[in-house]
């Protein structure tokens, strides 16, 4: 069964759009906050050229903080100056680390595809996720537990077992508006679209040309249940029912999808470990001229391995597109504070693109290296 939704990314958020102007470092936080905010807040260069940056990254991502403070519920949502270092180092710590893995793409596509109920946006093909939990919950799916458990204690994110991926978050929406009204060029960059969830952004790139698309989430689940689904659902494997009578077109079409797809790239696990896994595997690791990733920094707990994570992965002239929430209730996250933690770090400088919403403002934000060269 598809359905059909009526309107355009650039239609669901135009009315929100708003210039940025000298309020973005003055801004009142809503109180409000849905039933998700409130379980949120719970929870390359390969010459000898860049030996010097490397060797930076490499000494950065070594560098661990000394405090053990739990995180702070604080929620009157300001930072007091004279302690804000103190208050930032503790979320150096590293959080459960889940052992990375790449996951292969299946040969036989359309399998892939078999039970899967597909939902559409402009442009776009998604599974229903909906679907995909309660078939999972009904066959008793082994391996990670995380449906069962995320039905059982009301919530989208459980801290170390399960990160949110098999939901659709508002944010997403948001960076591919922006996608779209900024014309962002894909074709020929390497990306990495990091805690992908759905895999939407990536997906984005995937059609927008780029030569490489890795895609990350914590748990393999949302991997092979979700992203990966996503994926062959917008390739143009669609198209061979119109091609039965026609072997040879047939023939050909196949073989052009199964080259579009190995683009692309799978893995689940934290990232710290992804981040060895994935540097591992080739000699000469090209990094990511693109980083994409929307509503990562709602758990303060970790911007530290986020942080290192673009340290380690980003090309030394590559950005990294964020969405996020001005904040998240509970523990604290949000986006001034993690543009508080990167800025004393000093290695990336960060740049609000939009803001949206006059509500409980969400933020999309471009970081690159201060000193790429």
């Amino acid at each position: 069964m598809t359905f059909q939704f009526n309107f355009t990314i650039e239609d669901h958020l135009e009315a929100e759009l708003t210039p940025l102007g000298d309020r973005a470092l003055a801004l009142d936080f809503s109180k409000e906050s849905s039933v998700s905010e409130r379980q949120k807040g719970k929870h390359s260069d390969k010459k000898s050229s860049t030996k010097q940056f490397d060797l930076l990254q490499d000494l950065l991502w070594e560098h661990k903080a000394v405090g053990n403070t739990a995180p702070s519920q604080d929620t009157d949502h300001s930072l007091d100056a004279t302690n804000s270092s103190s208050h930032l180092e503790q979320y150096e710590k590293q959080p459960c680390l889940r052992v990375a893995k790449e996951h292969a793409m299946p040969k036989d596509l359309k399998k892939v595809l078999e039970s899967k109920s597909i939902e559409t946006l402009p442009g776009l093909q998604h599974v229903n996720i909906s679907v995909v939990k309660t078939s999972l919950l009904k066959e008793n799916f082994p391996g990670e537990n995380i449906i069962s458990k995320s039905f059982s204690s009301h919530s989208d994110l459980i801290t170390g077992v399960y990160e949110g991926g098999l939901k659709i978050w508002e944010c997403t929406f948001d960076l591919m508006a922006y996608f779209t009204k900024a014309k962002v060029k894909f074709a020929g960059k390497k990306v990495l679209d990091l805690g992908c969830g759905s895999g939407l952004l990536g997906i984005m790139a995937f059609k927008g040309g780029a030569k490489e698309i890795h895609f990350q989430d914590y748990n393999s689940v949302v991997i092979d249940e979700v992203t990966l689904p996503n994926v062959v659902a917008n390739s143009t494997l669609e198209d061979e029912a119109n091609d039965l009578n026609e072997p040879d077109v047939k023939r050909c079409r196949k073989s052009k999808v199964a080259q579009e797809l190995c683009k692309c790239r799978f893995f689940s696990g934290e990232w710290s470990e992804f981040c060895k896994l994935v540097l591992s595997t080739e000699e000469f690791f090209e990094k990511y001229d693109l980083i994409l990733t929307s509503e990562t920094i709602y758990n303060p707990d970790y911007y530290g391995p986020l942080h290192q994570t673009f340290l380690r992965l980003l090309s030394k002239n590559g950005r990294v597109l964020m969405a996020s929430k001005a904040h998240y209730f509970g523990v604290g996250g949000g986006i001034h504070l993690f543009q508080k933690f990167v800025e004393e770090r000093n290695v990336f400088e960060t740049r609000t693109l939009k803001i949206i919403d006059e509500g409980l403002k969400r933020f999309l934000i471009e970081m690159t290296f201060k000193h790429p060269s």
